[in-house]
């Protein structure tokens, strides 16, 4: 089991661009490359998700839990994961 953790915003690329969680990787939930782009990450690692409500987060997590993903956390909205993670927002 890895003890990697990776932060993932799954808003669009014009919400990510108006403040993201420092060191967060944007894959658009929405976006036609969603699933390509998450198959490159390991199912083993610790992943923290979040959007703009916690609503498509949760979208997320049930899609990468239908995949195999285990240690997957919606931190809701950019804010709340800002609190949940220690991570600074930026732009």
């Amino acid at each position: 089991m890895s003890s990697v953790t990776a932060v993932i915003d799954v808003r669009t690329p014009e919400e990510f661009a108006t403040g993201h969680l420092d060191g967060a990787v944007n894959i658009d939930w929405q976006g036609a490359t969603f699933f390509e782009e998450i198959a490159q990450f390991d199912p083993a690692d610790t992943y923290i998700i979040y959007c703009r409500s916690g609503n498509r987060a949760g979208q997320a997590i049930d899609a990468l839990t239908d995949m195999g993903y285990v240690n997957l956390t919606n931190a809701g909205g950019v804010s709340d994961a800002a609190a949940v993670t220690g991570l600074p927002i930026v732009q």
